[in-house]
């Protein structure tokens, strides 16, 4: 495993915690979508069915567990514990603007035509779009706390990271994924706007 993507994991598992610690500390889930937050449990839950059939490593099966619960807790704390803080009125991205495209395209655009394969690369690409209904909030609101776009940043330097993972390993192991690459890239662009503000403001 190379520093990049060990990098990306923990940039990664920071983001979501300091989502997490955000909602706990201010018993408030206002400034975050909902939607992003299910789309997100979705991506974990259809890639990481492989839990039940591959074992990779310790590291590996325990980073794909917490992100799970994480995940689940995250969904929980907005549409039931802290509901009645969650601005349902400007969370108002329509999910199959993104769901019936990323389904369409696991079907015709994947490694093989097998169960697993398909939800994997449906992972993939919808990893790729998770963040819109959540940059549309912002965007929709015109405002942000400071710890939602901590939240942000830290999402989008675990995608940046993972893609200096992919030239790392296309050169040491001669490994190349080009779903992987592709949706990772265009994920990426989505935070570019993203990036410019934080780092400015």
């Amino acid at each position: 495993m190379n520093v990049f993507r060990i990098l990306g994991d923990v940039s990664h598992l920071l983001a979501i915690i300091i989502l997490l610690m955000k909602i706990l500390k201010s018993k408030s889930c206002a400034g975050i979508s909902g939607k992003s937050q299910i789309l997100f449990a979705l991506v974990f839950t259809t890639r990481y069915l492989d839990l039940f059939t591959t074992f990779i490593s310790v590291y590996n099966t325990v980073m794909k567990v917490i992100f799970l619960i994480c995940a689940y807790v995250t969904v929980y704390m907005i549409y039931v514990k802290f509901r009645k803080t969650f601005d349902s009125e400007n969370d108002s991205f329509r999910l199959e603007f993104l769901l019936v495209p990323v389904t369409g395209l696991s079907f015709l655009e994947n490694h093989s035509f097998t169960p697993l394969e398909i939800l994997w690369t449906f992972s993939i690409y919808l990893e790729s779009v998770a963040i819109l209904p959540q940059l549309f909030m912002i965007s929709k609101t015109g405002e942000a706390e400071t710890i939602t776009t901590h939240y942000l940043f830290f999402l989008g330097l675990y995608r940046a990271l993972y893609i200096g993972n992919w030239v790392w390993r296309y050169y040491t192991e001669n490994f190349y994924d080009q779903i992987a690459v592709v949706s990772g890239v265009v994920q990426t662009i989505f935070y570019c706007d993203f990036f410019y503000l934080y780092v400015t403001k």
